[in-house]
């Protein structure tokens, strides 16, 4: 062999190196189907919409039946644990997410 013919062959093994790691680069955050911030806005949704049905049935049961605002509070007070309990679950499901795709990438990585 001369060399040359090493040089091309060592030419042809960079290409093919280079796009197979191109192959198996990890996608930047930004392709993702879900951002960060796209996420704290759907935790934050959650929490003001318990406050807001909260907030909405006990002004309602308070105009009906024309009590103090006891209803407006007490179910105010129910709809944030609500909505805190509903950002809990999602804070949840999205860790275990995480994990699951940083166990995957360590896998391939191994």
């Amino acid at each position: 062999m001369s060399d040359d013919d090493q040089k091309q062959r060592l030419a042809q093994l960079e290409a093919k190196i280079a796009a197979a790691r191109e192959a198996v680069t990890p996608k930047s955050h930004k392709e993702e189907h879900y951002s960060q911030a796209q996420l704290a806005w759907r935790m934050v949704i959650e929490l003001v919409a318990g406050l807001g049905i909260g907030f909405g049935m006990g002004y309602g049961l308070d105009r009906l039946f024309g009590t103090l605002p006891i209803f407006l509070v007490l179910f105010t007070l129910l709809g944030l644990a609500a909505g805190v309990k509903v950002m809990l679950r999602s804070a949840e499901e999205i860790r275990k997410t995480t994990q699951a795709d940083a166990a995957a990438e360590d896998d391939k990585g191994n």
